[in-house]
């Protein structure tokens, strides 16, 4: 097994993967230097807690061949602006992978497809699983309890591709729901940046906004619900752990959560965002806001709380106006 990209999920799920017992080997591409850089250094990823297993093969740049030898499951770990590209650097090293696995959340920002689509068309002889849930890469990395959803257009398909990985410490369920598990993954992002708005309110008021908190959550995840069901997902998907289990953790930690508190406190959105992503941080939530908006219009859905976020971060609007939708 080859994790294709050595960001901070990909790193961690080669890391599960060689403490499951699995040759794993994890390729760095161009846009990862300096990860690889610290790993070939000290074995550990800047972003993360713990130092890499020694089943975990480190391999560069120039070593595509050898990443790519033999390789039946081929995990692409790109983000989802940067999906395309993994795929292409990739696609004619691994003509003999019968399963391509994306942990990417959100949509392609130039096209507006989901990962699966994306893999679909770069890599069209492989299945494509896509990975959904609750799983925050840095308690992966330490190996502490995560449970997670494997999706693709079968459940045998995605129960044959995710095996081999689960067992008590990644605790897998299987869907061949693929549009809800890919739509909740991006929607999840955009939800926690508007909780992460409260906690920055909170910071600068002294208030804690619990209450609200709670009833903007609900509100966020009937909104998930919403959107899955009416682009052809289903509604249990939303509220099981790729949606509503999801967006709890993302809620609670995470890049897009601290991106909301930031903004949240009175910083400017596009600024906040150039100073997250300069510190190695990818807020793909940011971009989802657009994607959510596009959909409802495109849909015709009404989307009160995921349109009063994208208000806040395009438009001007104070981050209080989050607290004029909790119903």
């Amino acid at each position: 097994m080859t994790v294709f990209g050595a960001g901070a999920m990909g790193t961690a799920f080669a890391m599960h993967s060689a403490r499951a017992g699995l040759p794993t080997s994890l390729w760095a591409n161009e846009h990862d230097l300096g990860a690889y850089a610290a790993m070939r250094e000290e074995r550990k990823h800047p972003l993360l807690p713990e130092h890499l297993p020694e089943g975990v093969e480190l391999l560069g740049p120039n070593e595509l061949d050898a990443a790519a030898r033999d390789v039946e499951i081929a995990v692409l770990a790109a983000n989802s602006a940067g999906a395309r590209s993994l795929a292409s650097m990739v696609r004619e090293h691994v003509v003999g992978a019968r399963v391509v696995v994306s942990v990417a959340k959100g949509l392609e920002p130039t096209t507006g497809k989901r990962m699966s689509e994306v893999y679909g068309e770069e890599i069209a002889d492989a299945e494509v699983v896509v990975v959904g849930g609750p799983c925050l890469a840095r308690e992966l990395a330490e190996g502490l309890p995560t449970a997670a959803v494997w999706a693709a257009g079968s459940v045998s398909v995605a129960e044959g591709a995710g095996k081999p990985f689960d067992d008590r410490h990644y605790q897998l369920s299987y869907s061949d729901d693929v549009i809800g598990v890919e739509l909740c993954s991006m929607m999840k992002n955009v939800a926690a940046i508007g909780l992460g708005l409260l906690d920055g309110l909170g910071k600068t008021t002294g208030i804690g906004y619990q209450n609200a908190k709670a009833a903007l959550f609900t509100r966020a995840a009937q909104e998930i619900v919403t959107l899955v069901t009416e682009l052809g997902g289903r509604a249990e998907t939303a509220m099981g752990l790729a949606g509503i289990g999801d967006q709890l953790v993302t809620s609670l930690g995470g890049r897009n959560r601290l991106y909301g508190e930031l903004v949240g406190t009175g910083d400017p959105p596009e600024d906040t965002l150039r100073e997250l992503e300069a510190g190695g941080l990818t807020v793909e939530g940011v971009e989802s806001t657009r994607d959510v908006r596009r959909l409802a219009a495109e849909h015709g859905v009404q989307l009160p709380y995921h349109e009063a976020v994208h208000r806040v971060l395009f438009e001007g609007a104070l981050p209080l106006e989050v607290l004029e939708v909790l119903r």
